[in-house]
């Protein structure tokens, strides 16, 4: 099991850098049309496509590295009025059907991904796949994440 939680925390190191090069590239490219479009009366074909595909890697990855961190939006008003027995079930509970919508994260995004597999981006001629896997590459990061969670709730350490 430490293997798999030393895993959890690579993946988001990686993720979390990812992140934020994403965020940093998305945030020129704007600029950069912004500038084009407005000082130089030019408008750039791809800008707005490429900045709608990092912005929607940057929402499945930054969901996964909220998950990792406990900073995901949640209403704990009953939960935290549960006894402790009560809310060390129920969190067990939440890590499982979580990790079910992660399978259907893997599972459907797989499908969606190979159904798209023979489309291209009108501007920047990218197979529609490779914008589409992000669904169930962040499916597989948020598993491991929930796997590890999982079990350490059993073990009786919850970080939340």
């Amino acid at each position: 099991m430490k293997f798999l939680s030393r895993l959890s925390k690579n993946i988001n190191q990686a993720v979390e850098f990812l992140v934020f090069a994403m965020g940093l590239t998305m945030t020129l490219i704007v600029a950069i049309q912004v500038f084009f479009r407005y000082i130089l009366n030019h408008s750039l074909f791809w800008s707005e496509e490429l900045a709608r595909y990092l912005l929607i890697w940057l929402t499945f990855l930054g969901t996964s590295s909220a998950y990792f961190r406990h900073v995901h939006p949640g209403v704990d008003i009953i939960y935290s009025q549960m006894p402790e027995k009560l809310k060390h079930i129920s969190a067990i509970m939440v890590h499982l059907v979580c990790i079910g919508i992660f399978s259907i994260m893997i599972i459907f995004g797989s499908q969606f991904a190979w159904f798209v597999r023979f489309q291209i981006s009108p501007a920047l001629s990218l197979p529609k796949w490779i914008i589409a896997s992000i669904i169930p590459i962040s499916g597989l990061v948020l598993m491991v994440h929930g796997f590890v969670f999982l079990a350490d709730e059993f073990k009786g350490k919850n970080d939340s």
